[in-house]
């Protein structure tokens, strides 16, 4: 007697698409930034016939199914005691909202318990405050980020402290030296600007950082209170008296402007060894999505966008987890129809799926 053995669930039922086909796609498009054009282009060369169209509708569709996995990690990130976050734009075409030529946002944020990070990208065609408020509700940690007012209001909400970047102040002070710097040949014994002396004074304190950056959290808190608390009250008292000194609105004054308003959250980072002095964490996470960017250019749909952001959601996760995206991402979708309980989608979070194979 001939028995068959069963066949194995598939996350999109009668798709044309196996599940390693899936996997190849979403890591080939958001991981190595390739167009599904052009993976349409690669399949033909090896007798292939799948479509760009099947391809995209395949990824939308998957992407509701492996929403829940982003409930939870969306959910676990609040779990830390920090959360780095940023936003970049993105184009949609079919936004029904918003011109085709106006911008549209991905947010993104990284965090998690030690051990345990996530990275999340969300769609919004808004910049508003009502998005910060919508993703970090129920977090009352650390929020890291940059001057963008928008986070102001869900930091009072739920009692979030807010972190400033001094990367930001460092970067408007560099152009304030480029910007006010005269053309022409270098004068011996020139006079030293006051971009040039802030910059000096910032120097010292990313230096600081880069001597305990591989020393525990407990450690980098107590060096930053010995040696870059000084070195930020001096800062502090220098560009309160020199502001005053200077043309209001040049260069220079805007960065002074900009480091004496934000201060309360630039020096956050010495209350806590595990801050940065900067929210480089969260550019960094979004570097990825912008090389991308510049292949595929734009997003057609809205349901588009956010599948991408679903989908660079769980590549970067899982590469912050130490994971293969391919390997991850092949893993799950194989699991995904048989996690009919909380406890089984929960073994396919990245760190559950790395502590399984240590």
């Amino acid at each position: 007697m001939i028995k068959a053995a069963t066949l194995p669930k598939h996350p999109l039922p009668k798709s044309s698409l196996s599940v390693s086909t899936l996997a190849w796609v979403i890591v080939s498009k958001y991981c190595d930034a390739l167009p599904l054009y052009r993976q349409e282009n690669m399949l033909k060369r090896y007798g292939g016939s799948v479509t760009r169209t099947t391809m995209a509708n395949s990824l939308i569709r998957l992407s509701t199914k492996l929403q829940p996995l982003i409930n939870l990690m969306r959910d676990h990130q609040k779990e830390g005691s920090v959360i780095n976050a940023d936003e970049t734009r993105i184009q949609v075409i079919k936004e029904s909202s918003k011109s085709i030529n106006s911008d549209k946002y991905m947010w993104v944020s990284l965090g998690g318990p030690p051990g345990q990070p996530s990275v999340l990208f969300e769609y919004d065609p808004s910049r508003s405050k009502e998005i910060p408020l919508r993703l970090f509700e129920g977090f009352s940690g650390y929020l890291q980020t940059d001057g963008y007012a928008s986070y102001n209001a869900v930091c009072k909400q739920e009692g979030i402290t807010q972190a400033g970047c001094f990367d930001h102040v460092r970067r408007k002070f560099t152009d304030a030296k480029k910007g006010e710097a005269k053309p022409g040949k270098k004068v011996k014994n020139a006079r030293v600007s006051k971009a040039d002396v802030a910059l000096g004074k910032i120097r010292k304190l990313y230096a600081i950082e880069a001597e305990i950056e591989k020393l525990s959290a407990v450690k980098k808190l107590a060096i930053r209170q010995e040696k870059s608390k000084p070195l930020l009250d001096d800062l502090h008292q220098w560009l309160e008296k020199n502001i005053t000194r200077l043309v209001p609105d040049s260069l220079t004054h805007l960065a002074m402007s900009y480091a004496l308003n934000q201060w309360p959250k630039l020096v956050t980072y010495c209350e806590s060894g595990e801050l940065s002095i900067s929210n480089a964490a969260a550019e960094n996470v979004i570097r990825p999505f912008a090389v991308g960017r510049r292949n595929w250019l734009f997003a057609d749909t809205p349901n588009g966008a956010k599948a991408s952001a679903l989908f660079y959601s769980l590549v970067e996760s899982a590469k912050a987890n130490g994971l293969e995206p391919y390997a991850y991402l092949n893993r799950i979708l194989k699991e995904l129809p048989y996690a009919d309980t909380l406890e089984k989608l929960e073994c396919l979070l990245p760190w559950a799926v790395k502590a399984n194979q240590e």
